[in-house]
């Protein structure tokens, strides 16, 4: 497990677009955070089988595995951010539309297994990222999506991002998770 552990960031770090999910990270423990993140995750996905996963709580919305694609592109979005604001890149970073990632993903016509180990690849990438940053790499600025950002900020909105639509998954599509289904990383 990661011990990484940063300082929340200041409210000028990130565009104020970002603050609510920067606001859903408890405290500092980042890579305990994100370990305890992708067992949660696993543990919510594996009562599902493909049908399941497909359902929508409204129409229109995305699907269970829609959602699950999405956390996976944007942590990999992210965390190249992470990876090029950490190493002084200042070259301005766009932005990304998920509404018209999410159906070129195609991520209906995979099996749930697949997108689930898709994101605990990512997120082990992830943590690799973070955890072998020099200190200084935290507090560099960059810029994404026309507004300032830091390292520091990036790894709370990796965080802060699955952590809500985890919470959307429970709350709208009334997932539960497995008790016997942990995982290790």
């Amino acid at each position: 497990m990661s011990k990484l552990s940063l300082p929340h960031p200041a409210p000028e770090e990130s565009a104020p677009f970002y603050h609510g999910y920067i606001s859903e990270v408890p405290g500092e423990e980042i890579g305990t955070y994100l370990t305890e993140q992708l067992q949660d995750l696993e543990r919510l996905m594996a009562p599902l089988g493909d049908t399941a996963a497909r359902a929508r709580y409204a129409e229109g919305k995305w699907s269970v595995k829609e959602v699950l694609g999405h956390i996976t592109d944007a942590e990999r979005i992210f965390a190249y951010r992470l990876m090029r604001v950490a190493r002084s890149d200042a070259t301005p970073l766009p932005g990304f539309d998920e509404k018209a990632y999410v159906p070129a993903g195609g991520f209906d016509a995979r099996p749930l297994p697949s997108l689930v180990g898709e994101f605990r690849a990512v997120r082990l990438s992830t943590i690799a990222l973070m955890d072998g940053l020099p200190p200084d790499g935290w507090g560099r600025k960059g810029q994404a999506s026309g507004a300032p950002i830091s390292a520091r900020a990036l790894a709370y909105i990796i965080v802060g991002h699955p952590a809500h639509h985890v919470r959307v998954l429970r709350e709208r599509y009334r997932l539960t998770s497995a008790p016997d289904a942990v995982a290790t990383a």
